[in-house]
Protein backbone atom coordinates (compact mmCIF):
# COMPACT_ATOMS: atom_id res chain seq x y z
CA UNK A 1 0.00 0.00 0.00
CA UNK A 2 1.86 3.41 -0.98
CA UNK A 3 -1.10 5.74 -0.53
CA UNK A 4 -4.46 5.68 2.24
CA UNK A 5 -7.33 8.24 1.89
CA UNK A 6 -9.50 8.38 5.05
CA UNK A 7 -12.49 10.65 5.60
CA UNK A 8 -11.78 13.96 7.92
CA UNK A 9 -10.49 12.07 10.95
CA UNK A 10 -10.76 13.91 14.55
CA UNK A 11 -8.76 14.11 17.94
CA UNK A 12 -10.45 13.51 20.97
CA UNK A 13 -8.80 14.75 23.12
CA UNK A 14 -5.87 17.25 22.85
CA UNK A 15 -4.21 20.32 24.67
CA UNK A 16 -3.54 23.66 23.40
CA UNK A 17 -2.80 25.56 26.21
CA UNK A 18 -3.40 29.85 26.38
CA UNK A 19 -1.30 32.64 25.48
CA UNK A 20 2.00 32.82 23.32
CA UNK A 21 2.45 29.33 23.44
CA UNK A 22 -1.01 28.57 21.77
CA UNK A 23 0.77 30.66 18.71
CA UNK A 24 3.03 27.69 18.11
CA UNK A 25 0.71 24.76 19.09
CA UNK A 26 -2.90 25.26 17.51
CA UNK A 27 -1.16 25.27 13.68
CA UNK A 28 0.37 22.24 14.71
CA UNK A 29 -3.19 20.51 14.48
CA UNK A 30 -3.63 20.84 10.85
CA UNK A 31 0.05 19.99 10.55
CA UNK A 32 -0.49 16.70 12.03
CA UNK A 33 -3.80 16.12 9.94
CA UNK A 34 -6.82 16.96 11.81
CA UNK A 35 -9.50 19.48 11.21
CA UNK A 36 -11.61 18.56 14.43
CA UNK A 37 -10.26 18.43 17.79
CA UNK A 38 -11.94 18.23 21.08
CA UNK A 39 -10.00 20.89 23.32
CA UNK A 40 -9.02 20.22 27.28
CA UNK A 41 -10.44 23.23 29.42
CA UNK A 42 -6.95 22.81 32.28
CA UNK A 43 -6.25 26.66 31.63
CA UNK A 44 -5.13 29.08 34.36
CA UNK A 45 -7.76 29.38 35.48
CA UNK A 46 -9.73 26.43 34.37
CA UNK A 47 -12.42 26.80 32.13
CA UNK A 48 -15.68 26.79 34.40
CA UNK A 49 -18.26 28.47 32.50
CA UNK A 50 -19.64 28.72 28.96
CA UNK A 51 -18.36 32.62 28.62
CA UNK A 52 -15.07 31.42 29.23
CA UNK A 53 -15.71 28.08 27.17
CA UNK A 54 -16.12 30.80 24.23
CA UNK A 55 -14.00 33.45 24.54
CA UNK A 56 -11.06 30.63 24.68
CA UNK A 57 -12.91 28.89 21.33
CA UNK A 58 -12.80 32.58 19.65
CA UNK A 59 -8.91 32.81 20.13
CA UNK A 60 -8.01 29.54 19.26
CA UNK A 61 -10.39 30.39 16.24
CA UNK A 62 -7.71 33.84 15.54
CA UNK A 63 -5.06 31.92 15.66
CA UNK A 64 -6.45 28.94 12.44
CA UNK A 65 -10.03 29.33 11.74
CA UNK A 66 -9.70 26.07 9.52
CA UNK A 67 -10.20 23.59 12.73
CA UNK A 68 -13.59 22.79 14.00
CA UNK A 69 -13.03 22.86 18.01
CA UNK A 70 -15.21 21.34 20.20
CA UNK A 71 -15.29 22.91 23.98
CA UNK A 72 -15.62 21.43 27.20
CA UNK A 73 -15.75 22.51 30.78
CA UNK A 74 -13.70 22.00 33.92
CA UNK A 75 -15.90 20.13 36.36
CA UNK A 76 -15.82 22.07 39.75
CA UNK A 77 -17.89 22.80 41.85
CA UNK A 78 -18.62 26.29 40.27
CA UNK A 79 -20.36 24.16 37.81
CA UNK A 80 -24.44 24.13 38.09
CA UNK A 81 -27.03 22.51 36.16
CA UNK A 82 -28.38 25.62 34.88
CA UNK A 83 -25.10 26.82 33.83
CA UNK A 84 -24.83 22.87 31.73
CA UNK A 85 -27.84 23.60 30.23
CA UNK A 86 -27.07 26.97 29.03
CA UNK A 87 -23.02 25.50 27.71
CA UNK A 88 -25.09 22.60 25.80
CA UNK A 89 -26.77 25.62 23.89
CA UNK A 90 -24.03 27.44 22.85
CA UNK A 91 -22.14 24.26 21.28
CA UNK A 92 -20.06 23.20 24.27
CA UNK A 93 -19.92 19.57 23.73
CA UNK A 94 -18.54 18.46 27.07
CA UNK A 95 -17.62 18.24 31.12
CA UNK A 96 -14.07 17.20 32.03
CA UNK A 97 -13.46 15.33 34.96
CA UNK A 98 -9.66 15.61 36.47
CA UNK A 99 -9.17 13.50 40.01
CA UNK A 100 -7.71 16.12 42.62
CA UNK A 101 -3.77 16.02 41.67
CA UNK A 102 -3.25 13.83 39.19
CA UNK A 103 -2.46 15.49 36.17
CA UNK A 104 -1.18 18.89 34.93
CA UNK A 105 -3.00 21.83 36.42
CA UNK A 106 -5.29 19.68 38.69
CA UNK A 107 -5.27 21.02 41.81
CA UNK A 108 -9.05 21.83 41.63
CA UNK A 109 -9.61 18.16 40.16
CA UNK A 110 -12.93 16.23 41.87
CA UNK A 111 -12.36 14.21 45.26
CA UNK A 112 -16.47 13.13 44.93
CA UNK A 113 -18.35 11.89 42.46
CA UNK A 114 -21.96 11.85 43.99
CA UNK A 115 -21.27 15.49 44.45
CA UNK A 116 -21.97 15.87 41.38
CA UNK A 117 -25.00 13.74 40.35
CA UNK A 118 -26.98 16.90 39.84
CA UNK A 119 -24.66 17.87 36.82
CA UNK A 120 -24.52 14.45 35.45
CA UNK A 121 -28.01 14.58 35.44
CA UNK A 122 -28.26 17.90 33.61
CA UNK A 123 -25.65 16.37 31.08
CA UNK A 124 -27.51 13.33 30.39
CA UNK A 125 -30.56 15.44 29.65
CA UNK A 126 -29.31 17.85 27.43
CA UNK A 127 -26.65 15.38 25.85
CA UNK A 128 -23.48 16.26 26.67
CA UNK A 129 -20.75 14.00 27.02
CA UNK A 130 -18.45 13.06 30.50
CA UNK A 131 -14.47 12.85 29.76
CA UNK A 132 -13.11 11.34 32.98
CA UNK A 133 -9.87 11.36 33.58
CA UNK A 134 -9.76 7.44 34.85
CA UNK A 135 -7.44 7.41 37.82
CA UNK A 136 -7.63 8.07 41.65
CA UNK A 137 -5.00 10.24 43.26
CA UNK A 138 -2.10 8.22 44.92
CA UNK A 139 -2.21 7.31 49.10
CA UNK A 140 0.66 4.99 50.12
CA UNK A 141 -1.37 4.09 52.95
CA UNK A 142 -4.17 2.41 50.24
CA UNK A 143 -1.28 1.03 48.39
CA UNK A 144 -2.65 3.37 45.53
CA UNK A 145 0.24 4.66 43.05
CA UNK A 146 0.26 5.35 39.32
CA UNK A 147 0.55 2.22 37.87
CA UNK A 148 -2.55 0.70 39.20
CA UNK A 149 -4.27 4.00 39.90
CA UNK A 150 -6.61 3.43 36.56
CA UNK A 151 -7.52 0.09 37.61
CA UNK A 152 -8.26 1.66 41.12
CA UNK A 153 -10.76 3.75 39.31
CA UNK A 154 -12.47 1.18 37.59
CA UNK A 155 -15.39 1.09 40.26
CA UNK A 156 -16.44 4.91 40.06
CA UNK A 157 -16.93 3.97 36.23
CA UNK A 158 -19.25 1.24 37.13
CA UNK A 159 -20.76 2.83 39.13
CA UNK A 160 -21.52 6.42 37.59
CA UNK A 161 -22.64 4.21 34.71
CA UNK A 162 -24.87 2.88 36.40
CA UNK A 163 -26.68 5.64 37.77
CA UNK A 164 -26.74 7.33 34.45
CA UNK A 165 -27.03 5.02 32.19
CA UNK A 166 -28.15 7.37 28.99
CA UNK A 167 -24.95 9.97 29.70
CA UNK A 168 -22.63 9.03 27.20
CA UNK A 169 -19.38 8.88 29.15
CA UNK A 170 -15.72 8.40 27.76
CA UNK A 171 -13.03 6.94 29.85
CA UNK A 172 -9.59 9.00 28.71
CA UNK A 173 -6.57 7.30 27.69
CA UNK A 174 -6.67 4.17 28.53
CA UNK A 175 -3.48 2.65 29.49
CA UNK A 176 -4.87 -1.11 31.04
CA UNK A 177 -6.26 -4.04 29.91
CA UNK A 178 -8.37 -3.58 32.59
CA UNK A 179 -9.96 -0.80 31.84
CA UNK A 180 -10.10 -2.26 28.44
CA UNK A 181 -12.44 -4.96 29.41
CA UNK A 182 -14.50 -2.76 31.85
CA UNK A 183 -15.55 -0.59 28.70
CA UNK A 184 -16.37 -3.13 26.66
CA UNK A 185 -18.53 -4.36 29.47
CA UNK A 186 -20.25 -1.59 29.93
CA UNK A 187 -23.49 -0.05 27.22
CA UNK A 188 -22.90 1.35 24.27
CA UNK A 189 -23.33 4.96 26.31
CA UNK A 190 -19.50 4.50 27.26
CA UNK A 191 -16.37 4.84 25.08
CA UNK A 192 -12.69 5.22 25.36
CA UNK A 193 -10.04 7.50 24.16
CA UNK A 194 -6.45 6.23 23.60
CA UNK A 195 -3.36 7.75 23.15
CA UNK A 196 -0.59 7.14 20.08
CA UNK A 197 1.86 6.98 22.31
CA UNK A 198 0.33 4.93 24.73
CA UNK A 199 0.90 2.36 21.77
CA UNK A 200 3.97 3.04 21.43
CA UNK A 201 5.43 3.19 25.22
CA UNK A 202 5.24 0.40 28.21
CA UNK A 203 6.85 1.44 31.64
CA UNK A 204 10.55 0.47 30.69
CA UNK A 205 10.26 3.88 28.22
CA UNK A 206 9.58 6.45 31.07
CA UNK A 207 11.60 4.61 33.93
CA UNK A 208 14.02 7.30 34.20
CA UNK A 209 13.15 9.09 30.04
CA UNK A 210 11.79 12.18 31.20
CA UNK A 211 10.67 13.25 27.61
CA UNK A 212 8.18 9.93 27.86
CA UNK A 213 6.81 10.56 31.23
CA UNK A 214 2.82 11.06 31.15
CA UNK A 215 -0.50 11.06 32.85
CA UNK A 216 -1.59 8.50 32.98
CA UNK A 217 1.90 6.45 32.76
CA UNK A 218 2.59 3.64 30.26
CA UNK A 219 2.04 0.37 32.04
CA UNK A 220 2.69 -3.13 31.21
CA UNK A 221 3.40 -5.40 28.00
CA UNK A 222 0.35 -6.96 28.56
CA UNK A 223 -1.15 -3.39 28.76
CA UNK A 224 0.08 -2.22 25.60
CA UNK A 225 -0.83 -5.12 23.87
CA UNK A 226 -4.53 -4.73 25.26
CA UNK A 227 -4.80 -1.54 23.60
CA UNK A 228 -3.35 -2.77 20.16
CA UNK A 229 -5.43 -6.02 20.62
CA UNK A 230 -9.01 -3.24 20.52
CA UNK A 231 -7.53 -1.79 17.92
CA UNK A 232 -7.00 -4.55 15.71
CA UNK A 233 -10.21 -5.77 16.61
CA UNK A 234 -12.45 -2.73 15.14
CA UNK A 235 -14.39 -2.46 18.45
CA UNK A 236 -16.37 0.74 17.52
CA UNK A 237 -15.92 2.21 20.95
CA UNK A 238 -12.39 3.05 21.27
CA UNK A 239 -10.80 5.55 19.36
CA UNK A 240 -8.16 8.49 18.86
CA UNK A 241 -7.54 11.12 21.65
CA UNK A 242 -4.11 12.23 21.31
CA UNK A 243 -3.72 13.74 24.95
CA UNK A 244 -0.94 15.27 22.72
CA UNK A 245 0.30 17.59 25.91
CA UNK A 246 3.00 20.02 25.28
CA UNK A 247 5.61 21.33 27.74
CA UNK A 248 8.37 23.71 27.39
CA UNK A 249 11.54 21.54 26.96
CA UNK A 250 13.17 22.90 30.52
CA UNK A 251 10.12 21.73 31.89
CA UNK A 252 10.21 17.84 30.24
CA UNK A 253 14.17 17.84 31.00
CA UNK A 254 14.93 19.06 34.05
CA UNK A 255 13.43 17.81 37.87
CA UNK A 256 14.70 18.91 40.92
CA UNK A 257 14.75 17.38 44.64
CA UNK A 258 11.53 19.34 44.95
CA UNK A 259 9.87 19.41 41.90
CA UNK A 260 9.46 16.76 39.33
CA UNK A 261 9.20 17.02 35.39
CA UNK A 262 6.29 17.39 33.89
CA UNK A 263 3.71 14.71 33.02
CA UNK A 264 2.87 15.18 28.90
CA UNK A 265 4.06 14.05 25.30
CA UNK A 266 3.70 15.95 22.11
CA UNK A 267 2.29 14.41 19.37
CA UNK A 268 -0.07 16.82 17.18
CA UNK A 269 2.42 18.02 14.52
CA UNK A 270 3.43 14.56 13.81
CA UNK A 271 0.04 12.64 14.89
CA UNK A 272 -1.64 11.12 11.45
CA UNK A 273 1.44 9.88 10.00
CA UNK A 274 2.67 9.10 13.43
CA UNK A 275 -0.50 6.45 14.41
CA UNK A 276 -0.66 5.28 10.42
CA UNK A 277 3.02 4.00 11.38
CA UNK A 278 2.20 2.52 14.59
CA UNK A 279 -0.45 0.87 13.50
CA UNK A 280 1.04 -0.95 10.66
CA UNK A 281 3.65 -2.14 13.03
CA UNK A 282 1.56 -4.22 14.36
CA UNK A 283 -0.85 -5.46 11.75
CA UNK A 284 -3.89 -2.97 11.96
CA UNK A 285 -3.29 -0.25 9.16
CA UNK A 286 -6.54 -1.46 7.83
CA UNK A 287 -8.15 -0.01 11.06
CA UNK A 288 -6.90 3.15 10.37
CA UNK A 289 -10.16 5.18 9.29
CA UNK A 290 -12.16 3.68 12.25
CA UNK A 291 -9.69 4.34 15.51
CA UNK A 292 -8.71 7.85 13.65
CA UNK A 293 -12.27 9.00 11.93
CA UNK A 294 -15.66 7.16 12.33
CA UNK A 295 -15.80 5.52 15.42
CA UNK A 296 -15.32 8.84 17.75
CA UNK A 297 -17.35 10.87 15.55
CA UNK A 298 -20.31 8.69 15.62
CA UNK A 299 -19.57 8.62 19.58
CA UNK A 300 -19.73 11.92 19.72
CA UNK A 301 -22.64 12.20 16.85
CA UNK A 302 -20.43 14.53 15.21
CA UNK A 303 -20.78 12.72 11.49
CA UNK A 304 -18.51 13.77 8.40
CA UNK A 305 -21.55 16.14 6.66
CA UNK A 306 -21.88 17.71 9.86
CA UNK A 307 -17.90 19.77 9.68
CA UNK A 308 -17.80 22.88 9.41
CA UNK A 309 -14.61 23.75 8.43
CA UNK A 310 -11.26 21.95 7.06
CA UNK A 311 -10.83 19.24 4.66
CA UNK A 312 -13.65 16.16 3.45
CA UNK A 313 -10.43 13.83 3.55
CA UNK A 314 -6.75 13.48 4.17
CA UNK A 315 -4.22 11.30 2.36
CA UNK A 316 -1.30 9.47 3.89
CA UNK A 317 1.78 8.87 1.24
CA UNK A 318 4.17 6.00 2.02
CA UNK A 319 7.98 7.34 2.00
CA UNK A 320 11.39 6.43 3.14
CA UNK A 321 11.71 6.34 6.88
CA UNK A 322 11.86 10.23 7.86
CA UNK A 323 13.39 11.58 10.84
CA UNK A 324 10.44 13.68 13.20
CA UNK A 325 11.69 16.95 13.90
CA UNK A 326 14.18 17.36 16.79
CA UNK A 327 12.24 20.74 17.80
CA UNK A 328 9.61 23.04 16.55
CA UNK A 329 9.92 27.23 17.38
CA UNK A 330 8.08 30.62 16.96
CA UNK A 331 9.90 33.19 18.30
CA UNK A 332 11.21 32.36 22.22
CA UNK A 333 8.36 29.38 22.34
CA UNK A 334 9.73 25.87 21.82
CA UNK A 335 8.82 22.39 21.93
CA UNK A 336 10.12 19.13 21.53
CA UNK A 337 7.97 16.49 19.85
CA UNK A 338 7.71 13.13 21.10
CA UNK A 339 9.55 10.26 18.83
CA UNK A 340 11.66 13.14 18.01
CA UNK A 341 14.87 11.73 15.63
CA UNK A 342 13.39 8.60 15.21
CA UNK A 343 11.53 7.41 11.93
CA UNK A 344 8.45 7.40 10.63
CA UNK A 345 7.52 5.98 6.95
CA UNK A 346 4.32 8.00 6.44
CA UNK A 347 3.66 11.04 5.57
CA UNK A 348 0.89 13.44 4.67
CA UNK A 349 0.12 14.11 0.73
CA UNK A 350 -0.48 17.72 1.08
Amino acid sequence: MSSITIPAPADFHVHLRQGDISELIVPHVRKGGFDLVYVMPNLKPPVTSTEQALKYKAELERIDPNVEYLMTLYLSPKLTPEEIRKASGAGIAGVKSYPRGVTTNSDGGIESYETYYPIFAAMEEVGMVLNLHGEVPSDPAANIHVLNAEVQFIPHLFKIHRAFPKLRIVLEHATTRAAIEAVKKCGPTVGCTITAHHLALIVDDWAGQSWNFCKPVAKYPDDRSALREVIKEGHPRFFLGSDSAPHAPEAKSTSSPTHACAAGVYTSPILLPFVAHLLESFGALDQLEGFVSSNGRAFYKRPFSSQKVGRDSVTLKRIAPKRVDEEYSLGEQKLVPFWAGKEIAWELDQ
